[in-house]
C-alpha cells in the first residue's frame, strides 16, 4: 500500500505521513523532499509554505535514487486537490 505526500501529492510513500495517534513517519518525500515530523514540527512549515517554497525554487525531483521517467507535476497536484 502506498501513501500520498500532503505537500506534492507524489503517491508512492512507504508508511503513512502520520500515524493513528498523529505521530510523524519521519519519511523524506523523494520528490519534493518534506519530512514528515520535521519540516514541520521542528522547523515550524506548513504543507502550503513548504509547497510554494519548493515551487519557487523550480519544483526539483529530491531524490536522485527514485527519479520516476515520466513524471507530470499537474497531475500529482490532482492527488492533494
Amino acid at each position: 500500500m502506498n501513501f500520498i505526500c500532503l505537500v506534492c501529492g507524489f503517491d508512492e510513500l512507504l508508511e503513512p505521513p502520520y500515524d493513528e495517534d498523529e505521530d510523524p513517519s519521519y519519511e523524506i518525500c523523494p520528490c519534493c523532499g518534506f519530512q514528515f515530523g520535521y519540516d514541520d514540527l521542528d522547523q515550524g512549515y506548513t504543507f502550503v509554505e513548504y509547497r510554494e517554497k519548493w515551487l519557487d525554487s523550480g519544483a526539483n525531483w529530491f531524490s536522485s535514487a527514485r527519479n520516476p521517467n515520466k513524471w507530470f507535476l499537474e497531475k500529482q497536484f490532482k492527488n492533494i486537490e
